[in-house]
């Protein structure tokens, strides 16, 4: 078991249990961080935005409906303020272990800025915020919408993407 605490994991060791007259009482000691292994991945990855500091929009690269939305979003981005990456580059790879996601997951839109990463539905508003007239506002009147209920819906189009959309051979590339 381990315990989030001050940007590293803790290890949580449960020592044995003493029995009591009204149930058990579990006694937990805490190890110390391991000061080896820790890497920081946004100092480790920050190369990324040393010479090009806008965003990286990452994105399934073999999902249709992904790959719909980066063309989307780069038919209304005019003034090319988004990059892109897919989560399947060695790239992509390295940002999301930056993001503090597992380096194989791609089961959400990110959108990875110089000190802050967005996932889900969070990112979709976000990248609404970068491109054109009029998803600025629309992302502005959304974000009322209960994080809960917009990550619901996301969850379950990004479940079903496949199933709905399809998915590719191979990643399309965008090149800026």
């Amino acid at each position: 078991m381990a315990i989030r605490g001050s940007g590293s994991c803790t290890l949580l060791t449960l020592t044995p249990s003493i029995r009591v007259k009204r149930g058990i009482a579990i006694f937990a000691t805490l190890s110390p961080p391991r000061t080896d292994s820790t890497v920081n991945w946004v100092d480790a990855n920050s190369g990324f935005f040393e010479k090009d500091s806008r965003p990286i929009m990452l994105f399934d690269g073999v999902c249709n409906l992904c790959n719909g939305g980066v063309r989307f979003v780069r038919d209304n981005d005019r003034n090319r303020r988004i990059r892109y990456e897919a989560l399947q580059s060695k790239a992509g790879r390295k940002l999301l272990r930056r993001s503090g996601r597992a380096p194989d997951d791609i089961s959400s839109v990110v959108l990875v800025e110089r000190d802050r990463s967005h996932i889900k539905s969070e990112a979709v508003l976000k990248i609404m915020e970068y491109i054109d007239l009029p998803f600025p506002q629309l992302a502005f009147f959304l974000q009322f919408v209960p994080l809960f209920l917009r990550d619901f819906v996301y969850d379950n189009v990004a479940n079903n993407r496949y199933t709905i959309f399809g998915r590719s051979e191979s990643c399309e590339i965008y090149y800026d």
